[in-house]
């Protein structure tokens, strides 16, 4: 604790390796960090001055965040301007919108309509350009959608707690995104919490479904499992799509725990559940835009992935990818890197560093912490192997970091 506090990580790794008795290799794969840096840092050697490598060790190795000085501080960036052409109101829905605010006359249903198409146009810009630059402005878009309750009436009472979950659920996500588990557990709270209030099954289910995939990021199989099924059971009138999210989901709990017949027969009823939703797209609430056949194949991907079937999760992680749009650029970035990992476990070390090298700029840029980390997995494995290319990755890698 007194090295944790202090930032000494040569003797955080030293000590917490004794502790739980594990190699640097080891202690690398959890803090993303190939082993010679960790073997650096230990001799005293290297130094850790990127925010990024220090946010990764005290969340991979569990660090209560106030231990370290700082650590709970964001590092926002200011938040740029957005070209929102498409979704701007009109002058007489602009009046609309501000009366309503300044509590000059009751919400109306246009004002709603509006509020949610900006909600679908934030979160398909957040596919393109990461979450980091919408942080803020979804903030102050939730306080506005809070700020209209009062003037609300009847069902657009109900539509309005329905619209702040909605906008609690967004939020939670780009905190997931950016690594910050507590923030995101507590907004996906929120958003459950509006759900419930506003009877939207859709929502609740997605939430608890959301939270299983934080569980599967810190590698928690049982929980993924427990809350996958509690999504499911809870809200049994869901849609078609969430029902399979969820599915999906409890499939890779399965997967992380090495349940293969679980895993692959929940991987079959989600596909079921996914066809029969493309049947009826219109029953399908708003942020399941994403979730297609395409999608799927990814998740078979990364589901071979945890079964260390290489040729299997390359095979279905490229064939997603070939039919990902480009505007799913920091998608793109996450499934790729996972591809560079899949290839180097399958020791195709060649492809393996020309597609993590591909990957770097977009994973650099607003694939961080999920996709970066996913690179020095990557980079660990081909070191491993002892080619050239792991050290060549390793030192691309360094550049950024």
């Amino acid at each position: 604790m007194a090295a944790a506090t202090g930032e000494d990580w040569g003797t955080v790794f030293r000590t917490y390796r004794q502790l739980a008795g594990i190699s640097q290799m080891k202690l690398g794969e959890r803090v993303g960090l190939v082993q010679p840096d960790v073997s650096d840092n230990e001799r005293g050697r290297r130094r850790v001055t990127s925010v990024e490598v220090r946010q990764r060790i005290i969340s991979g190795l569990g660090i209560p965040p106030g231990i370290v000085a700082g650590a709970a501080l964001s590092d926002a960036l200011p938040v740029p301007a957005l070209a929102l052409t498409s979704p701007a109101p009109d002058e007489d829905l602009l009046a609309r919108v501000t009366n309503a605010i300044d509590g000059c006359q009751r919400v109306d249903k246009v004002t709603l309509d509006w509020l949610d198409r900006l909600l679908a146009e934030h979160r398909r810009a957040e596919d393109t350009i990461g979450s980091r630059p919408l942080v803020d402005v979804m903030r102050q878009q939730l306080r506005t959608v809070v700020d209209l309750y009062a003037g609300a009436r009847g069902p657009l009472e109900e539509r309005v707690v329905r619209l702040a979950s909605e906008h609690a659920q967004f939020l939670a996500w780009m905190a997931q995104d950016q690594g910050q588990s507590a923030a995101a557990l507590a907004w996906y709270d929120r958003s459950h919490e509006w759900a419930l209030e506003a009877g939207d099954a859709d929502m609740a289910a997605t939430t608890l479904s959301m939270k299983a995939h934080m569980a599967w990021s810190g590698g928690r199989g049982a929980r993924c499992v427990r809350l996958a099924e509690a999504a499911r059971w809870s809200a049994p009138g869901a849609s078609l799509g969430v029902q399979g999210m969820a599915a999906q989901m409890e499939a890779r709990g399965h997967a992380l725990n090495q349940n293969g017949d679980q895993a692959h027969r929940l991987l079959d009823e989600a596909q079921e559940l996914i066809v029969r939703a493309a049947q009826h797209p219109e029953d399908e609430p708003p942020w399941m835009y994403f979730y297609d056949e395409t999608w799927f194949t990814l998740q078979r991907g990364m589901a071979a992935l945890h079964f260390r079937d290489w040729q299997g999760a390359a095979d279905h992680i490229g064939a997603g990818l070939d039919a990902l749009p480009e505007t799913y650029r920091r998608d793109r970035a996450w499934y790729r890197s996972c591809l560079a990992h899949a290839l180097a476990g399958g020791g195709e070390s060649e492809r393996a560093v020309a597609v993590a090298m591909e990957t770097i700029p977009d994973a650099s840029a607003i694939g961080r912490p999920h996709a970066w980390n996913e690179l020095h997995t990557t980079a660990a494995v081909l070191m491993r192997q002892g080619g050239a290319e792991g050290r060549q990755l390793v030192d691309a890698l360094q550049a950024s970091d």
